[in-house]
């Protein structure tokens, strides 16, 4: 009953130290992330028209990520 409580204390501390590790980005590259292309939403308005469109839907605030109403529109 020893063994398997020390073998999953030793798992938790190597998984702990583990999670520190990540990649550190240098100045030049960080350049590349602020591109427009990186953006989750490419066009402000589309996006706006969109989440207005998906809240108008559900007649209710915070619509958006829905599939729509039912009749096969979006």
């Amino acid at each position: 009953m020893r063994l398997p409580n020390l073998m999953l204390l030793s798992c938790l501390i190597i998984s702990s130290l583990l999670m520190g590790c990540a990649a550190k980005l240098s100045p030049w590259e960080r350049g590349n992330l602020a591109k427009p292309q990186m953006a989750l939403e490419t066009n402000e308005l589309d996006s706006a028209i969109m989440k207005h469109t998906f809240s108008s839907k559900e007649s209710s605030s915070g619509g958006y990520g829905v599939g729509g109403g039912g009749c096969g529109c979006n």
